[in-house]
């Protein structure tokens, strides 16, 4: 992806420490960030900080001597804007055409062509609360561009929908809507992609949920984080994406078209739907399928009806869980294209290397995949961005990958029908969970 620039406005939250981690990545990409931050921004994450990532001084003060031209300038400098963190507070300036800082000046000053991004970070009451859904929903209207907030514990100690998404997904949403739109422009000037042919994708991710009772569930440990990063990818390089997700997986990154599942038969329901009705030229089935459903529920000898509601604690319960089949050895089935192209994902967990072949083996057996992506939970490291795997190919070829963003480039070249790089000797490359 060729260097963008990119206006930062950081405002003032705890969550502040993940933009940092945002801004570094997209520097080490190439891009030119500038950072604008509030003043409560500043309380947060000091100024040497943000100037030591960036290699640029930090912007704040609208009445600096020799820039009070900045909310014009920098507007007209940027390809693309990026809020985050957005308070409450700082969403709700925005919806009321404020302009009484740096940032809600750069706002009012906006060029509405340009992607103008906003990822909020806030408690769930101000989250929920009718003067920031207002806020946001205006905002929606002028063409301002949300990204998705995480459900989860804050510093506060509450619980619940509000948390800023995590470094990797920012990323990928910055990313992809860099290259929507610089797609765009290749489009409108050549009339097609500028790498490679254009293909249709369908992508599954996160793990499944069955329904115990009406608050309890059967899941996994899936976070769904390598299936958004692989969207954004190859949403990316021009191609047409379908995110299909779990409602508590990473959330598509801008521009990727996306539909939500939640349990076992619900997944089902929605690839044979997808694959009947549109053409897709690949299928990269990365959700963590639960192997089992809830057949059903005893609670002190009694069977009860499901989902119902909660069950008290202390009863004696029993589930018993019926096996689910494979879907991945359905897609083709199901495919209004034959010659659909499929990749498997594998998980295991501290298994021998004869385990892992073997397992893989299985898979190309009753699946009949193109390619097979292999990972073992217990190598995975510290780093969030390692995703140590290998992907095997049906004729026994294989290549190594360390991270996510590895695997997104290896699968794009195998998929597309672009040369393989050549692989790197197998060591500890095996692993990981989605």
């Amino acid at each position: 992806m060729s260097p963008s620039n990119i206006l930062f406005e950081v405002s003032g939250s705890i969550a502040a420490w993940k933009a940092c981690a945002v801004i570094s990545k997209l520097v080490q990409d190439g891009h030119a960030v500038q950072v604008v931050a509030t003043a409560s921004a500043l309380r947060f994450v000091g100024v040497a900080t943000l100037e030591g990532l960036t290699g640029r001084p930090v912007r704040s003060d609208m009445w600096e001597q020799g820039a009070a031209m900045e909310h014009i300038n920098l507007v007209k400098w940027a390809d693309v804007v990026v809020l985050c963190p957005a308070t409450a507070n700082t969403i709700n300036r925005l919806a009321a055409g404020a302009g009484d800082d740096l940032v809600s000046t750069l706002f009012l000053a906006h060029d509405r062509s340009k992607p103008y991004l906003v990822a909020p970070a806030m408690n769930p009451a101000m989250w929920a609360h009718p003067a920031t859904r207002a806020s946001v929903d205006r905002l929606k209207s002028w063409g301002v561009e949300f990204l998705p907030v995480a459900r989860g514990r804050m510093a506060c100690g509450d619980e619940g929908e509000g948390r800023l998404i995590e470094p990797d997904d920012i990323l990928a949403a910055i990313r992809a809507r860099l290259a929507t739109k610089r797609s765009a422009v290749s489009v409108a000037e050549a009339s097609v992609p500028t790498r490679g042919r254009r293909i249709r994708i369908l992508l599954t991710s996160g793990g499944t949920e069955e329904p115990i009772d009406g608050v309890r569930s059967l899941g996994n440990f899936s976070t769904g984080r390598t299936g958004a990063l692989l969207a954004a990818h190859f949403a990316a390089h021009g191609h047409e994406v379908v995110l299909l997700r779990a409602r508590r997986a990473a959330a598509a990154p801008a521009g990727v078209r996306e539909e939500l599942f939640g349990g076992f038969g619900e997944l089902e329901a929605a690839l044979r739907r997808l694959l009947a009705e549109e053409r897709f030229d690949a299928v990269v089935h990365a959700a963590a399928v639960g192997d089992y459903s809830v057949a059903s529920v005893e609670v002190d000898g009694e069977e009860t009806a499901r989902p119902g509601g909660k069950i008290d604690s202390g009863r004696d319960v029993v589930i018993r869980l019926r096996p689910n089949p494979k879907l991945v050895d359905r897609l083709r089935e199901w495919s209004a294209d034959p010659a659909l192209r499929v990749v498997a994902f594998k998980l295991t967990r501290g298994a021998a290397r004869a385990a892992r072949e073997a397992a893989v083996a299985t898979l190309f057996a009753h699946s009949g995949a193109d390619f097979v992506v292999h990972n073992d939970l217990e190598e995975q490291g510290a780093d969030p961005d390692s995703f140590p795997a290998v992907v095997h190919l049906a004729d026994g070829g294989r290549t190594p990958v360390p991270t996510r963003i590895r695997l997104a480039e290896t699968l794009h070249r195998l998929i597309v029908g672009e040369p393989p790089t050549t692989a790197e000797p197998e060591t500890s490359c095996n692993s990981v969970s989605t």
